[in-house]
């Protein structure tokens, strides 16, 4: 029976780009797949690739490898890449005030930035309503993908181009080390081997691994997001951030006055709910508008409501709407997506005997910066 140097237990974005790197390696890679084809968070998002939100001192620079990594594969085939920037909008003069920082920040980093008066976020957006912001920050190099083909597209380009083997429909039941070779079975009572074994596949390792899922001290989160009907009328070139999202995301904790930022009263209830308002155009027109966050421990994630929640969505729209000036909000579809959430915010690893290497809990940070950071993972791997 083959073995592979490489087997990757799950094919979402973190497993994909195992495998991707590991193959640039020459390494033989098997991806397996419990599903016929991945439905969790890898497809369950805005596909904002967004280094500017990242922690500036770790997870940035991951995401900025994580751009290249996608642009260069965009240039050899199409992934659903589009390179229509970032934009921040600030709405009161605090945020603002973190926009004029962090460009500062970025600038050390060289990374590329435009401060936008009020006029020029008009300019560039006439939906915008002009109550609402004070200003922007506009990261031209930050892209966007179609979450629910872009990852299936990179698999289709590894199968096709670099000899990626792969397996849906395949539970991994049990994964262990014999005599120095690792030993994977299935649910169809198969058993492959491989020299390594990367286990990406979200918090589902507690079928593998239960003792070490129990102490991992991660967190399950479930958002809520919705998409209008196409609005053809309407071009939203670029991902765009509100002032909750200013708030929320890490790259701005590292300004000086974060730390003197005050909430108002009126977003206390966004703030229980983890809400903050992001908006990216699909392809075929239409609108995703969300999110919110709602936490439970890995051994309570049966306590995460089942349901889509109408009062977020309502707090959501709301803010939304505040924001922008659409044509009409007619929602198309309400959904929940849930992903794993490492304890620190980064993401959990754990190894056993330089052969079996887990890899999951990057949290919603994983289109962002799971390419780059896989990259880095397979380099420990084979090191």
């Amino acid at each position: 029976m083959k073995k592979y140097d490489l087997v990757v237990v799950g094919a979402g974005t973190l497993g994909t780009f195992h495998a991707y790197h590991a193959l640039l390696k020459g390494k033989s890679v098997l991806l397996i797949e419990k599903d016929s084809e991945p439905i969790e968070a890898t497809v369950r998002n805005f596909g904002q690739v967004v280094p500017s939100g990242q922690a500036l001192d770790t997870w940035f620079e991951y995401g900025r490898e994580s751009l290249n990594i996608y642009k260069s594969i965009q240039a050899k085939t199409d992934i659903t890449v589009r390179q229509n920037g970032s934009y921040y909008f600030a709405s009161d003069d605090e945020e603002m005030t973190l926009l004029e920082e962090t460009r500062a920040l970025f600038k050390l980093k060289n990374y590329s930035s435009t401060l936008l008066p009020k006029k020029s976020c008009y300019e560039r957006f006439p939906m915008l309503n002009t109550e609402y912001y004070k200003g922007g920050l506009y990261f031209p190099d930050e892209i966007s993908v179609e979450p629910r083909t872009m990852v299936h597209k990179v698999r289709q380009m590894l199968i096709q181009h670099y000899g990626l083997h792969f397996m849906n429909n395949t539970v991994v039941k049990d994964c262990e080390i014999k005599n120095g070779i690792c030993e994977i079975s299935t649910s169809g009572n198969e058993t492959i081997f491989a020299e390594k074994v990367a286990i990406c596949n979200g918090y589902e390792f507690k079928i593998l691994f239960p003792e070490i899922f129990n102490e991992s001290k991660m967190k399950i989160c479930k958002l809520n997001m919705m998409q209008t009907f196409p609005l053809p009328e309407v071009k939203l070139n670029g991902n765009i951030l509100s002032g909750l999202s200013i708030r929320r995301y890490d790259s701005f904790k590292s300004c000086n006055s974060y730390p003197t930022l005050q909430t108002p009263d009126w977003q206390k209830p966004y703030n229980s709910w983890g809400i903050h308002i992001l908006f990216k155009q699909a392809i075929n027109g239409s609108i995703i508008i969300g999110d919110s966050h709602e936490y439970a421990g890995v051994e309570e994630n049966a306590k995460l409501p089942i349901g889509i929640d109408m009062e977020i969505n309502e707090l959501i729209l709301k803010e939304a709407k505040r924001m922008l000036n659409l044509p009409n909000w007619k929602i198309q579809n309400f959904w929940a997506g849930y992903y794993a959430q490492a304890e620190d915010g980064g993401v959990f690893e754990y190894q056993i005997n330089n052969k079996i290497f887990i890899s999951t809990g990057i949290g919603g940070k994983g289109m962002t910066t799971g390419a780059g950071y896989s990259r880095k993972r397979i380099d420990d791997i084979f090191k």
